[in-house]
């Protein structure tokens, strides 16, 4: 009979070491989302459960009670998938966003840059609030479909105009592909409650809940403060300054990794 006594002591510290970095990269991964909490749950669980492998379970001896383990173990792996299904699906994102598996976007426009940029520093400076997203690899023509069409070349007036007070598209986003605007007065689906503090209004949820389904990078211009702020990937970088955000929107937007990280001394995670 297998016993803890028996194991290969190399073969053991080799399962431990690869069991710790799936678990570390899991939560890793998870930082600062609800998931965070349920994985070192379930890691705790895990453990539990090798160690009982390890001192034979597995065998004849404790037939009933390894079905209950490998049936509970079946329950909570379809659970996981359920729970799961925004970060599976960001991390199916990140995937494919890697530079071998995606197509090289070249420079990034200055005059694209330099037309986003003007607009945001006046609505910055007007406290006019605004929500634009800017498309990359992934499409948001469903999203698009629910807006008003506008398919209009971008500059400075046109955003400014978009996001003027009591104008009809004022309250919702922008959506921008290369040098056209898509769509004005698109609605974007919102991050669940508890993932930005409380004090964030309802254009940053949708900021960070449009970042959480796409690889697009979403900026917001606060209506009480004017404080411009950017997401992606489902973090918020605030607060930006007027002067640094053509610096920081070529940063977001050229040819890198997701997980590469940001410039020191510009703007905090949220």
């Amino acid at each position: 009979m297998p016993s803890i006594f028996s194991i290969d002591l190399l073969e053991l510290l080799i399962e431990l070491a690869v069991i710790w970095i799936v678990v570390y990269g899991t939560v890793r991964f998870l930082r600062g989302t609800r998931g965070a909490g349920i994985v070192k749950g379930f890691a705790v669980l895990l453990v539990a459960f090798v160690l009982l492998q390890l001192l034979g379970l597995g065998t004849e001896r404790f037939a009933r009670l390894n079905f209950i383990v490998n049936y509970f173990v079946g329950i909570v792996a379809v659970l996981l998938i359920v729970i799961f299904q925004p970060e599976l699906r960001q991390a199916a994102m990140r995937i494919g966003q890697a530079r071998l598996l995606r197509p090289g976007r070249g420079d990034t426009s200055d005059t694209r840059l330099d037309a986003i940029s003007e607009a945001v520093a006046f609505l910055s400076r007007s406290q006019f609030g605004a929500i634009i997203a800017v498309e990359r690899s992934i499409r948001l023509g469903s999203l698009i479909e629910g807006g008003q069409p506008l398919d209009a070349k971008l500059n400075p007036q046109l955003l400014e105009s978009i996001f003027w007070p009591n104008s009809p598209l004022h309250d919702l986003g922008v959506v921008i592909r290369g040098e056209r605007v898509l769509a004005a007065g698109v609605q974007f689906p919102l991050a669940d409650d508890g993932t930005l503090p409380g004090h964030y209004g309802s254009r940053h949820r949708a900021a960070v809940g449009l970042s959480e389904e796409s690889d697009c990078i979403v900026i917001v211009v606060s209506e009480e403060t004017g404080t411009i702020s950017i997401a992606e990937g489902s973090h918020l970088e605030t607060p930006i300054a007027v002067e640094q955000l053509a610096t920081r929107l070529a940063w977001y937007l050229r040819d890198r990794d997701p997980a590469d990280p940001a410039p020191d001394g510009e703007g905090a995670p949220a």
